[in-house]
């Protein structure tokens, strides 16, 4: 018995050892963020956040959309036009008007487009210029060695198989935004939630007031011909499970399926005990890279194969909400 019993431990024993010397399970994308360090988030300034809240659905409940705004140097033409229409309080009781599948969901005037019904826009809007929709080497907005800067910086990780993409040369993330470039633009690109100035026929390049978000597979090939603003950062779902429009483009041939839009308001104009408030993981950080590598080549559990790329689109920015 004692013999068995030696038997027994020592097997055990063995066991014990062989499972200490296996390898720690690699941790998911959304583990790597959980332990990412509070110092390596970004807060989002209020100034930043426009905050939409459409009319209650049919149960009553509230519906909330807040949106980030781009930073400089980026779009900041249709942007300026943008902050100004909310602090006109221009969208108040407009709506959302169209719903196209696997695409977009837009909101604006949906009578925009007659002169007879369209609603007044604030003066001093800028008309914008479509060398706007991308950052050139020798754009007076960026310095030359800010441009090299920011495009080092979409390399954060190293994979065997670098990031590819079938629409431009290159693609990272640069200050917490998905961009792409090739040897002389830089630009924002249209993932899922990214948010789009709505426009009419070159030359034409939209004033901001008619805004759509990519609801959809990411539509890259809008890249540089539409000038991105922000991108949603919550409540998406408010937009993406509305009813898909019967009419052409998705757009609601009856007026009664249009989503009002109660207001539409910069974070800062609210009150103080009223401003949401978010923040994303920083792009430069640790985390960041071992999340981007992560979601490269997922090697947790559930996975057989390490996929060895990613679309940009597919690396999404941690954004939090932060408590009050």
């Amino acid at each position: 018995m004692k013999q068995l019993l030696f038997a027994a431990t020592a097997a055990l024993a063995l066991l014990s050892a062989a499972h200490a010397q296996d390898p720690e399970p690699a941790l998911s994308p959304g583990q790597v963020v959980d332990a990412a360090k509070a110092e390596e988030w970004t807060a989002i300034a209020p100034a930043d956040l426009l905050v939409m809240d459409l009319a209650p659905d049919t149960a009553g409940k509230a519906r909330h959309v807040v949106i980030q705004l781009m930073p400089e140097p980026f779009s900041q033409g249709w942007i300026g036009n943008i902050r100004k229409l909310a602090a006109a309080h221009w969208w108040d009781g407009t709506s959302v008007y169209r719903v196209q599948d696997n695409y977009v969901a837009q909101w604006g005037d949906a009578e925009g487009e007659d002169p007879a019904k369209a609603k007044p826009l604030p003066e001093g809007l800028a008309t914008v210029p479509e060398s706007d929709y991308a950052l050139s080497r020798d754009d007076k907005r960026i310095k030359s060695k800010d441009y090299a800067s920011a495009i080092a910086k979409f390399w954060r990780w190293h994979t065997p198989n670098p990031l590819r993409d079938a629409y431009a040369g290159g693609q990272g993330h640069w200050a917490g935004w998905p961009l792409a470039n090739d040897s002389k633009s830089i630009w924002p690109v249209h993932c899922y939630a990214m948010v789009g100035v709505a426009r009419d026929m070159s030359p034409n390049t939209g004033s901001g007031s008619e805004l759509y978000t990519v609801i959809g597979h990411a539509p890259r090939h809008l890249d540089r011909n539409i000038a991105l603003v922000g991108r949603v950062i919550s409540g998406i779902e408010n937009l993406s499970s509305l009813p898909r429009g019967p009419a052409p483009l998705g757009v609601y041939d009856d007026a009664a399926q249009r989503v009002p839009i109660v207001s539409v308001r910069l974070a800062s104009e609210l009150p103080e005990a009223e401003r949401p408030r978010f923040e994303y993981l920083s792009s430069d950080s640790e985390s960041f890279a071992r999340y981007a590598e992560a979601r490269v080549n997922r090697r947790d559990p559930f996975f057989i194969r390490p996929a060895g790329g990613a679309d940009i689109c597919n690396i999404p920015v941690p954004i939090r909400a932060v408590k009050k």
